[in-house]
């Protein structure tokens, strides 16, 4: 699984940051995290409002820091994919 956590930064993106690094390394899930800081390739995922996740090229989230339970949710639909 790749997952990359979009944002220029700031207390919001540390924030998803920081959540998906917990909930990956908890659930034992095999995943590469990435910091997408370039403002060019966010834009290119349609992200206009930080942070944004991408877990396999899929933009998953936008806008808002998710619940812990809310992101192990939405990590559980995206491994069965």
């Amino acid at each position: 699984m790749e997952i990359k956590v979009l944002g220029p930064g700031c207390a919001k993106c540390k924030q998803l940051h920081r959540l998906v690094e917990t909930v990956v390394e908890e659930n034992n899930i095999k995943a590469s995290i990435a910091k997408v800081e370039d403002i060019v390739e966010i834009m290119n995922y349609g992200i206009m409002i930080t942070p944004g996740l991408v877990i396999n090229n899929k933009v998953v989230l936008k806008g808002y820091v998710p619940s812990k339970d809310e992101f192990k949710k939405i990590i559980e639909v995206n491994l069965n994919e």
